[in-house]
C-alpha cells in the first residue's frame, strides 16, 4: 500500500494535476435533435414549474444591460448572444406568448415567440453551453431577476426530453445507479482510507492512528468529492490530519460519502431530492450532530440550503463546510499554524455556489490570513467574483470545452495581474477549471485547496 500511496503522491503533486475525464465516456455522433412532438411536453414542464418567482423574473427584465458585463462568457469574448438578458429572453418570448395577455394578443409587440425546434436548440447551446448558472448577473440586476430560476427551468425542459450534455447524463446516471458521481466501490473507498492511515501513521510516528469509518455518534460525518478517493486522495490526508489536530469526533461513511449532487445543475428536482434523501437518511443513520461538507461548492449549496426544499423537511442534522470549521478551529485556537510554512503569494478565489449561493465570504480569508505569509484579493472577488467557468456541470460537457476556456479569459487576466504563485479555491470543480485555466493561459500557478494550505502549515503538538 506503500508503494501505491508513493504513486499517488507523484501523480498528484498538487491539485494542478490534469484534470480527471468522466467515468462514462460521452457518446459519439451527433446529438439528438429536438422533434416537433417534443414541443408540448416542454410546454407542460414550464407550466408546472411556472411559480411567482420565475415569472417574476421572466416579467421584469427592463433590458438595461447591467448584467452584460457581470458574465464572465460576455466579458472574454464580447459575444452578444452570452448577453444573459440573451439567453433568458429565449424562455422569456415563450412566456411572453403564453402567459402575457398582451403577447398572446400582438406577441410580435411584445416580443413573444412559439416554442419551436429552432428556438429549443438554440436554448440548448446557450443554456448549457454559454452559462455556469453562477448567478453574478442577479447580483448586477437593478430589478432582482434571478436568471439561475430561468435558466434551471428551461435546462429542466431540455432533460425531461432526454437533451443533455452526454458528459453530465453520465455523471448524473453514475451517481444514481452506484451512489456515488464515479462509481467508486466500498471496498476501493475503504483500501484508500488504509493507504492514508499509513502515510499518517509514518508521518505523525503514531502506529495507532485511525481514520473512523461509519462511527455512530460522532460528531462530525465528513463528506468528500469522489475526485478525492479515485484521484486526490492527498485531500483525504490533508483532512484528516487537520482533524486529527483539532482532536475532531469525526467519521466517515462508506455508504452515501458523496458531495456531490449535479441534478442541481439539470433541474431535475425528483433526482435531486433522490440524492439528497441517501445522504439524509446516512447521516441521521449515524447520529451525527453535523454534516462537515467537503470543499464542494455546488455540494455544500445542494445539501445546506436545497435539501430542505427536496425533502420537504429539516433534515435532522446541521450542515457546516470545511472552510467554516477551519475558520472555527483558527479563531479558537484548536490548531497552531506557522505561515512561514506557506511563504510564496497566495490569491483566491470564490466558489460561486459557495460564496454567491452559500454565503461563505469570510471564512476563507481567516483560514489565508493565518495559514500563508502573503496573501492578495483577485480585482473582483467575494459575491461579485468572476466564475471560473467549470461550474454548472460545464467541467463534464465535452463539446463546450472550447467556448468554457474562451470564456475564461476575464479570470487568467485577474489572476494574473495578481502576482500570485499559487491560486487557492474552495471548490474540486473550481480547482480542475482553474487547473485548466492555469496551462491554457500559461500562468505558471499552482492550485490548491484551503485544506492543502492547512495541513501545509499545520504545527503538531
Amino acid at each position: 500500500m506503500q508503494d501505491k500511496m508513493a504513486v499517488a503522491k507523484d501523480m498528484e503533486i498538487s491539485q494542478a494535476s490534469i484534470a480527471p475525464k468522466p467515468e462514462v465516456a460521452p457518446k459519439e455522433g451527433p446529438k439528438p435533435a429536438f422533434e416537433p412532438q417534443d414541443i408540448p411536453k416542454m410546454l407542460e414542464i414550464l407550466d408546472q414549474r411556472m411559480n411567482r418567482l420565475l415569472a417574476s423574473s421572466l416579467a421584469a427584465c427592463v433590458h438595461c444591460g447591467l448584467c452584460t458585463e457581470a458574465c464572465h462568457y460576455y466579458a472574454s469574448t464580447k459575444n452578444p448572444e452570452f448577453a444573459p438578458a440573451y439567453k433568458a429572453d429565449l424562455l422569456r418570448k415563450v412566456y411572453k406568448k403564453r402567459y402575457d395577455w398582451l403577447g398572446r394578443i400582438f406577441p410580435r409587440w411584445v416580443g413573444g415567440r412559439d416554442l419551436d425546434v429552432e428556438l429549443a436548440e438554440k436554448m440548448y447551446d446557450l443554456i448549457f453551453g454559454a452559462c455556469t448558472v453562477c448567478r453574478r448577473c442577479s447580483f448586477n440586476c437593478p430589478m432582482g431577476v434571478d436568471y439561475a430560476s430561468i435558466m434551471s427551468t428551461a435546462r429542466y425542459m431540455m432533460a425531461a426530453m432526454n437533451r443533455l450534455p452526454e458528459g453530465l447524463k453520465a455523471t448524473i446516471d453514475v451517481h444514481l445507479q452506484t451512489g456515488n458521481n464515479m462509481g467508486i466501490t466500498e471496498e476501493e473507498l475503504i483500501e484508500t482510507i488504509q493507504w492514508i492511515e499509513e502515510e499518517l501513521q509514518a508521518e505523525l510516528e503514531d502506529p495507532t492512528f485511525r481514520i473512523p469509518l461509519n462511527e455512530k455518534g460522532a460528531k462530525y460525518f465528513l463528506t468528500m468529492n469522489p475526485r478525492e478517493p479515485k484521484y486526490y486522495p492527498l485531500t483525504i490526508q490533508a483532512e484528516a490530519k487537520i482533524l486529527h489536530a483539532a482532536k475532531e469526533s469525526y467519521t466517515i461513511s462508506t455508504k452515501f460519502w458523496d458531495a456531490t449532487n449535479y441534478c442541481l445543475f439539470t433541474g431535475d428536482v425528483a433526482n435531486a431530492r433522490k440524492i439528497a434523501q441517501w445522504q439524509a437518511e446516512d447521516v441521521e443513520r449515524l447520529g451525527c450532530e453535523y454534516l462537515l461538507a467537503a470543499e464542494c461548492g455546488h455540494g455544500y449549496r445542494s445539501i445546506r440550503w436545497e435539501a430542505a426544499n427536496w425533502l420537504g423537511r429539516q433534515p435532522k442534522f446541521k450542515v457546516i463546510g470545511f472552510q467554516e470549521l477551519l475558520a472555527q478551529y483558527i479563531q479558537e485556537g484548536r490548531i497552531k499554524l506557522d505561515p512561514s510554512k506557506n511563504p510564496h503569494r497566495v490569491t483566491y478565489h470564490d466558489p460561486c455556489n459557495a460564496a454567491k449561493s452559500g454565503g461563505i465570504l469570510e471564512e476563507p480569508r481567516i483560514v489565508l490570513r493565518a495559514a500563508v505569509e502573503d496573501f492578495v484579493e483577485l480585482r473582483h472577488n467575494r459575491q461579485y467574483s468572476y466564475c471560473c467557468g467549470g461550474g454548472g456541470g460545464a467541467l463534464t460537457m465535452t463539446e463546450f470545452a472550447k467556448r468554457r476556456l474562451e470564456a475564461a479569459k476575464v479570470k487568467a487576466e485577474e489572476i494574473a495581474e495578481t502576482g500570485a504563485k499559487i491560486v487557492a479555491t474552495s471548490c474540486h470543480n473550481c480547482v480542475d477549471q482553474l487547473a485548466e485555466i492555469n496551462r491554457h493561459y500559461k500562468l505558471g500557478v499552482e492550485v490548491k485547496l484551503l485544506c492543502e494550505l492547512v495541513a501545509d502549515a499545520l504545527v503538531m503538538e
